[in-house]
This record gives C-alpha cells, sequence and structure tokens, in this order.
C-alpha cells in the first residue's frame, strides 16, 4: 500500500539536495509553506495532478518520485496514469483503490471503481470505499457487486453510509430478487418506514411470510433499544 510517510521523506530528501526552502518549494508549487511541510511529514499528500511538477522541480522520473511510496505495481500505474491526465486508467484490483482512495479525487475514484464493475466488487472493498464516493456510486457498485461476498453484517455497516434514496434502491432490489430477502434485516433498523409496505410484499407474494416474523422481531429489538436509551 502507498506510504505517503515513505514519500513525504523523499521529497524532503529532494527539496534539500537542490537547496531549496519549504517557502521556496511552496512558492513554485503555488502553495503554502504548511502544506509543504505536511507532505513531508506524510500527513497530506500532494493534489496528484502537481506530481508531474514536482518531478520537473527536482529533476525527477515521475516514476522515480511516485515510486519513493512503495506503492503497489496497480497503484503506481494509477497514480502515474491520473497524474499525466489519462482518462481511460482502470485498476488491476479493489485494494489498489482502497489504498489510494484518499488522495484521489471523487470524481476519479468513481470512474475507477466503476470500471472494476465487470470483474465483480467484494462488499468489504465497497465498505471501504464508501466514504469516499457519492451514494449513487456506492449503489452503483452495490448492484454489480458478487452476490456471495454480500451478507447481512456487511450490508449493516454499510446502511448507515445511505441516504433514504439509496435505501429504497436496496429494497427495491430485494423486492426483485436481485438481492436475497433475508438482506432485509440490515435494512430495517435503518428504514422503519418500510414496514407498510414490507407488509404488502408479504401479502401479495413478494417476499415470503417469513419476513413479518423478521420484522416483529426488530420492532421489539428498537423498542428496547429505544427503551433504554431513555
Amino acid at each position: 500500500m502507498f506510504n505517503t510517510q515513505k514519500f513525504g521523506r523523499n521529497l524532503a530528501r529532494l527539496r534539500h539536495t537542490a537547496d531549496m526552502t519549504q517557502t521556496e518549494l511552496a512558492d513554485r508549487l503555488n502553495l503554502t509553506r504548511q502544506a509543504v511541510s505536511r507532505y513531508e511529514l506524510g500527513e497530506s499528500f500532494p493534489d496528484v495532478s502537481i506530481l508531474v511538477l514536482i518531478a520537473d522541480i527536482f529533476a525527477v522520473t515521475l516514476d522515480e518520485l511516485i515510486g519513493a511510496g512503495e506503492p503497489t505495481r496497480g497503484e503506481s500505474r494509477i497514480l502515474r496514469d491520473v497524474a499525466m491526465g489519462n482518462c481511460d486508467t482502470a485498476a488491476d484490483s479493489a485494494s489498489d483503490l482502497i489504498g489510494l482512495a484518499p488522495y484521489l479525487k471523487p470524481s476519479v475514484l468513481r470512474v475507477l471503481a466503476e470500471k472494476l464493475s465487470p470483474h465483480g466488487i467484494d462488499l468489504s472493498d465497497l465498505l471501504s470505499l464508501a466514504e469516499y464516493l457519492s451514494d449513487e456510486s456506492v449503489i452503483t457498485l452495490l448492484s454489480r457487486a458478487d452476490p456471495d461476498t454480500v451478507d447481512e453484517e456487511l450490508l449493516a455497516r454499510l446502511m448507515p453510509l445511505l441516504d433514504e434514496r439509496s435505501k429504497m434502491t436496496v429494497f427495491q432490489k430485494i423486492l426483485d430478487g436481485e438481492m436475497d430477502w433475508h438482506m432485509i434485516a440490515a435494512l430495517l433498523p435503518y428504514a422503519e418506514y418500510l414496514n407498510s409496505q414490507i407488509e404488502a410484499a408479504v401479502v401479495e407474494g413478494v417476499l415470503p411470510w417469513e419476513v413479518l416474523d423478521l420484522l416483529r422481531r426488530t420492532r421489539m429489538a428498537i423498542r428496547e433499544r429505544k427503551r433504554r436509551e431513555v
């Protein structure tokens, strides 16, 4: 996984070798001295778009600059391509995106994440990416996730990150049979307003009668939790 501290130490070394102050480098990059200091300490990472400029300033190749952070092969290629403005790049695996997610613009991350879809995406990977993606992107990826990786526990962890419209989308996928009806257990604690719709779906035969028992137990658990919170 890409290491910002090792990248930062190398950046500081390059600056020292060039006999340049943090302020001078900041001026060249149109940044503040504090920003350069955070880069060198590994507390943050430069916008990928200025990596080419940094490499030019210190007369090193882009690969050498990126390589100081010891990225995986996939991470290195993504950073290089994005820095060069190559919008057609794709990630080899979700793990490469997870490592780089904090350093990529949401628009870039969305495109890269959605390109993983034809190969399937593990829901645990999606959870790691969710905080950096829009709800719409999360739902898009969820619909294409490998069904074998979607379980109640993981889905329950995802629910608090979604808005109401996205939760309705998950519910519709359950009704359409795209997701197992047992997933309702993860949805219910965050969508009590769906109770009447669930009951109607059972009566109409869309959902099995077992769902009513699940609904009853969930209501009891929610009431008990609220009672304890009082």
